[in-house]
């Protein structure tokens, strides 16, 4: 019977791939928002991955002086950032002229949490919905 479970559970974590941080996410660390915060956490305790785009990064960042919660989060090894490669430009470009949604950042976010098979976390759904109507968000 533990066997059957756990094959269960093996299963249920390979469905759940973990979370995409956009710019407000990052936003909302930086100002220590109690939600977000909380949401860290509970990511971190399911060890669910967690990601963020370098361009999301280069919006957020203003100084590690000023920003000391979200310097600490983009030191942390659980979190990944994942870069702005040629090929993602070019695939962001043709989306974002297909989506007629003109933040490429977004359009990046949207991208990489598809293949991925992450949840967005975001301030912002009607941008990200823009993009992909059928892109799974939590909303912060």
């Amino acid at each position: 019977m533990g066997e059957g479970r756990r094959s269960a559970r093996s299963k249920a974590q390979v469905r759940v791939s973990g979370f995409m941080l956009d710019t407000g996410a990052l936003i909302a660390v930086d100002r220590g928002d109690r939600r977000m915060l909380a949401l860290l956490e509970a990511i971190r305790d399911e060890g669910a991955a967690l990601s963020v785009t370098a361009p999301v990064v280069a919006q957020a960042w203003r100084g590690a002086g000023r920003q000391a919660r979200l310097a600490s989060l983009l030191k942390q090894s659980v979190l990944e950032i994942l870069p702005f490669t040629p090929v993602d430009a070019l695939a962001a470009g043709t989306l974002s002229a297909m989506t007629k949604h003109r933040d490429v950042v977004d359009v990046h976010v949207v991208l990489l949490a598809r293949a991925r098979g992450r949840t967005i976390v975001t301030s912002e759904p009607s941008d990200m919905r823009r993009v992909d109507p059928s892109a799974p968000i939590v909303e912060i």
